[in-house]
């Protein structure tokens, strides 16, 4: 079989952090994700799956990890990961962003995306961007 038949169906970021309801509220609250699993671990949760439109997203904890990833444990801990974010209108998108911190203030690159980045809140950074701000 060669590789380029392989079909790839899907790919979705698994992020850490040592809480995961801020971060799970943060994609909620801010852009109208929806938790299509949520796997308690007492009074916390271990794990949650967001999904908006098409688009999904992992959240587990690290106790969680602790119990589920054997060897690779140690490898969750050194973060943060970065996420790159098309979104159709950046500038609601910053509204949407109010009091969160900005790691990279509002830019238009050379190629043509105006983007923001900003710290969710396990630390992780999300880039945004806007498609097409430069006509050619």
């Amino acid at each position: 079989m060669s590789v380029a038949n392989l079909k790839v169906q899907k790919i979705t970021a698994l992020l850490f952090a040592e809480e995961i309801e801020p971060s799970v509220k943060f994609w909620v609250e801010r852009l109208g994700f929806t938790k299509a699993i949520e796997v308690p671990d007492g009074e916390k949760l271990a794990f949650a799956a967001l999904q908006k439109e098409g688009v999904e997203l992992m959240y587990q904890s690290f106790k969680s990890a602790d119990d589920d990833l054997g060897s690779t444990v140690q490898t969750v801990r050194q973060g943060p990961a970065f996420l790159y974010v098309d979104v159709a209108n950046l500038d609601e998108l910053i509204a949407a962003m109010k009091g969160v911190e900005v790691t990279m203030p509002v830019r238009t690159t050379f190629y043509g995306s105006k983007e923001i980045g900003v710290k969710e809140p396990a630390g992780h950074i999300v880039i945004f961007a806007q498609q097409g701000m430069v006509k050619g």
